[in-house]
């Protein structure tokens, strides 16, 4: 049991993330640009001396206990005790811990939230034990995404918050995570805006068209499926060809990004941001109704970009607007849209 004398509060801060464009190619060999965001999830844990994990969080009324070796139960709190369990197989706490989770981040709006509550607990827990740089721990936090929780995902969400800082782009190689930080010019604004549509990774649909990536890749015999060619992807079967097209036009759509941030080509970004939208909604299949519809009115209020950001089926979509034209068109598109949230 642990004793009284390590009875002592450790707190970690974690910035969410935004993707601008790159989605559903970091397990398929692409290149992404996430951003991280100013909300933010801040993690306390507090060892208790017993067998069980005491969580709560500002977003939820109830703490909740659970046995320190307890599986995933498909609970919010999964996240947190994925965490704490691979920090006790190596030793950084033990026993049962008193979680506290303020988080600013929206839950289910497709921003994040979970890496970054991962990322922050692992970062609580191994203070002064374990010297863990940005990458290490995004690492690890996948580890605990795949095996624990159970959904498959990609390595970018947990570099983008372990190493991002707000205003910045961070160019992600997802093959050899190699990266490099972009500024974001001074008159660009990306503005991100909760849709209202509540969505989850852990109900199936993400599963299905990650498996569906790489038997793709399988079929055309390829390591990474953003290696294929569009002319290639034809000899496919029903909806594996639509999966091969969005995943090779998106990966020249962020390599063509990148050039565009880089020379400040904020027009060219928003068209690949609309192109990248019309391809996750027709041949990803990621969209839904309400999205489309605030993706269409965004642009056609004002912005030079819009797209749905994240795995999708609901939560926020990105804009990329003039920073003069900002409160005009924010106030348009919220006349339009009353429900929708500004997240930044």
């Amino acid at each position: 049991m642990t004793s009284p004398s390590s009875f002592v509060t450790r707190e970690a801060t974690v910035p969410c993330r935004v993707n601008l464009i790159g989605e559903w190619i970091d397990f398929n060999g692409g290149t992404v640009l996430p951003m991280a965001l100013a909300p933010s999830a801040t993690v306390q844990i507090t060892a208790n001396g017993t067998g069980l994990d005491c969580i709560k969080s500002t977003h939820f009324a109830m703490s909740q206990n659970f046995a320190i070796d307890a599986p995933a139960q498909d609970h919010w709190s999964d996240y947190v005790r994925g965490a704490l369990q691979y920090a006790r197989g190596r030793h950084w706490i033990e026993s049962g811990q008193d979680v506290s989770v303020d988080s600013t981040i929206p839950v289910g709006a497709g921003l994040s939230s979970s890496a970054a509550i991962i990322i922050a607990t692992l970062k609580a827990a191994s203070i002064g034990l374990a010297d863990l740089d940005g990458e290490a721990l995004a690492f690890a936090a996948k580890g605990i995404e795949n095996t624990f929780i159970g959904v498959p995902c990609g390595i970018m969400d947990q570099m983008a918050v372990a190493l991002g800082t707000p205003g910045t782009v961070l160019a992600l190689d997802t093959r050899d995570c190699s990266y490099s930080l972009l500024d974001l010019p001074q008159t660009w604004s990306v503005v991100v805006i909760h849709s209202g549509v509540r969505r989850a990774l852990s109900d199936g649909r993400y599963r299905v068209r990650r498996d569906q990536c790489l038997e793709a890749a399988a079929a055309l015999g390829v390591d990474y499926l953003c290696d294929a060619s569009l002319l290639s992807i034809d000899a496919l079967d029903g909806e594996l060809v639509n999966r091969a097209r969005h995943a090779t036009s998106e990966a020249t759509r962020s390599r063509d990004a990148i050039a565009a941030l880089r020379t400040g080509d904020r027009s060219k970004f928003g068209r690949l941001m609309n192109e990248s939208h019309d391809s996750l909604r027709d041949d990803m299949e990621v969209s839904v109704p309400e999205i489309d519809q605030l993706v269409c009115d965004a642009v056609s209020l004002g912005a030079d970009g819009a797209r749905i950001t994240g795995a999708g089926f609901g939560g926020c979509i990105v804009a990329l607007v003039a920073h003069e034209r900002l409160e005009t068109w924010w106030s348009a598109l919220k006349l339009r849209h009353p429900s929708i949230e500004r997240v930044v």
